[in-house]
């Protein structure tokens, strides 16, 4: 009796150890997906992430040319614009694309964006401000001057070579990524990815 109420009990053992490894399993599974989806979601919530700013000085002559007949019977509007401009060129993150490997607690970084300009904040001085006689600059001239004057700087931010700069601080992004990953024991695997780090440090 007593040998089958041992043995009852060694199979009860069994059993229940075979059940709560299949729970603890299925649980530490779950965590894992838990885990991978909080992590992706702080990485893209980061958002654009500013890593080259470059400050722009340039003179932009304004010359009110849609009007030009009206111009001739009521004199010409120009002015010289000085524009200060300041560019912030980086990465926005919630374009990049990730998968999550849960078994092996890895987020493994597929896709990578190219740099973009985030933000250009400019600040305008008008110099040598001329109004025909009777055709004075109005509140509307003045805000497409802005805009022209703003669109100016934007169209010279590909030849100034902030954006190759950015390109190569594409590696401080990825390990600040790589930084958030590992605050809870994860990995970032960006092998997959095709940027050019022969030039930036090493990570270790």
């Amino acid at each position: 009796m007593v040998e089958y109420l041992f043995i009852g009990l060694a199979v009860g053992a069994v059993i229940a150890y075979f059940i709560f490894a299949r729970f603890n399993k299925y649980r530490n599974k779950e965590n894992s997906n838990e885990q991978s989806v909080i992590l992706m979601d702080k990485i893209k919530s980061v958002c654009k992430f500013i890593t080259v700013e470059g400050d722009f000085s340039e003179i932009y002559h304004y010359e009110n040319l849609k009007d030009k007949y009206v111009s001739l019977v009521l004199g010409k509007k120009k002015a010289i614009v000085l524009i200060s401009a300041k560019a912030h060129v980086g990465f926005d993150l919630s374009k990049i694309r990730m998968s999550s490997d849960n078994d092996n607690k890895r987020i493994i970084l597929t896709n990578f964006p190219e740099p973009e300009l985030l933000t250009v904040e400019t600040d305008f001085k008008y110099y040598d401000k001329r109004e025909g006689w009777a055709n004075p600059f109005t509140t509307s001239d003045l805000t497409d001057i802005n805009r022209d004057a703003k669109k100016h700087i934007v169209d010279k931010i590909p030849q100034s070579g902030l954006l190759e700069k950015a390109r190569k601080e594409a590696l401080t992004t990825i390990l600040l990524m790589e930084k958030i990953v590992e605050t809870i024991g994860w990995k970032l695997d960006y092998s997959a990815l095709e940027t050019d780090v022969k030039d930036q440090p090493k990570l270790h």
